[in-house]
């Protein structure tokens, strides 16, 4: 009887086992994860959970008893300390060692730190303890301008505390949306009484505020250290896969060598679509990836080509991003301020687009980047 072993027991991980089940496979699955917490969906930790709007239970991808039912090996609490790639073993933290006849690996992304007093947000864990320091108000210090920098501001916020967000790049969302978008997140935060600090690094967290670069210090209750995340790619360089930003991968999510794959966060994953490699952090990508990742472990023939999919809600503005902007020369928005959609095109073609408050056209927003067509003309 074949086992599959999955380490990394997150949405990605548990999408995949169940995938395996659902598509007949009736060796072992053992998922492994480092966290004592069963896997559980990421999202709501910025968002909704964070603001005490979701039940703690509705953030877990599967109910306690599914993983029995299902006769999968559930070990929480446990590291991968090693792959053997020729043996096809790992080896945990206890010791022990375990075979394999494929292997998944979704370890995602660890949050980057900074020296000091600095709050991170990545774990449920890290959600409860900032919600508590919200309920608590006071001054909130957020370094990062990111998705969790500005979701956490708008939580942070909504709680009544006094909310400053610093942030090197002359927009929020710079890199990802550039200056014209950007400066959408950045009025909206404003209005709801965001203090943002553009243009300016933060220089060192001390024990009761942060010290800008310059020389102007911010005092501080709470500091949310919101400055990106790095995969999780140590297992598989020191067992000598194939490493780029992420594990590099196909089309199909098989690394370097032919039993291993990897899907989520930590997979830098060949796409058709764009005839270049991505790593893509966001939620969607791990519920597909997944199970595309267990089909192809399967033997099934799976090209993963799927448009890079976001949302968030921060205050009244809610937002659904698809596709790539890398290499965009141009922006197009169709709407009212907070009502609207921008395409972002290079040469002409649509190769992003993001809906703001624009709701179920996120499927022909995806039809026209996979086209590589134009912007259609507007409709009257």
């Amino acid at each position: 009887m074949a086992t599959f072993v999955i380490v990394g027991a997150g949405l990605a991980g548990a999408k995949a086992a169940q995938t395996l089940r659902e598509e007949g496979f009736d060796g072992e699955v053992v998922l492994i994860g480092a966290e004592e917490e069963r896997p559980y969906e990421r999202p709501p930790l910025s968002k909704g959970y964070l603001q005490g709007r979701s039940e703690r239970e509705k953030i877990f991808v599967h109910p306690p008893y599914w993983y029995a039912d299902q006769e999968i090996d559930l070990r929480l609490g446990v590291t991968v300390t090693g792959i053997a790639l020729d043996a096809h073993e790992v080896a945990l933290d206890d010791g022990s060692r375990m075979s394999y006849d494929k292997l998944l690996i979704t370890t995602g992304a660890s949050p980057r730190t900074l020296p000091g007093q600095a709050y991170t947000l990545r774990t449920v864990a890290d959600s409860e303890a900032l919600k508590a320091g919200f309920a608590a108000g006071g001054r909130v210090v957020i370094i990062g301008a990111g998705w969790i920098g500005l979701e956490s501001a708008a939580a942070a916020r909504e709680a009544g505390c006094e909310v400053t967000v610093v942030e090197p790049e002359p927009t929020p969302l710079h890199r990802v949306l550039g200056p014209e978008l950007g400066e959408v997140f950045a009025n909206v935060h404003r209005r709801h009484g965001v203090d943002l600090r553009l243009g300016v690094s933060a220089e060192e967290v001390e024990a009761d505020g942060v010290r800008l670069g310059t020389g102007e210090r911010l005092p501080a209750d709470l500091v949310v250290a919101g400055v990106g995340a790095a995969p999780n790619v140590s297992l598989a360089r020191e067992a000598g896969l194939e490493v780029g930003d992420g594990i590099l991968t196909d089309a199909a999510l098989r690394t370097s060598h032919p039993d291993v794959y990897a899907a989520g966060d930590v997979a830098e994953s060949y796409n058709p679509l764009y005839g270049r490699r991505l790593r893509v952090e966001h939620w969607a990508n791990a519920l597909n990836g997944g199970p595309a990742a267990a089909r192809s472990m399967l033997g099934q023939e799976v090209v993963y080509d799927r448009v890079p999919y976001f949302y968030t809600d921060q205050f009244d503005l809610g937002m659904e991003f698809s596709g790539d902007t890398t290499g965009y020369d141009q922006v197009v928005t169709r709407g009212e301020e907070l009502e609207f959609i921008a395409y972002w095109l290079r040469e002409g073609r649509v190769i992003a687009g993001m809906n703001v408050n624009v709701w179920d056209v996120v499927d022909d927003i995806q039809r026209l980047i996979r086209s590589g067509g134009p912007l259609p003309p507007p409709q009257d």
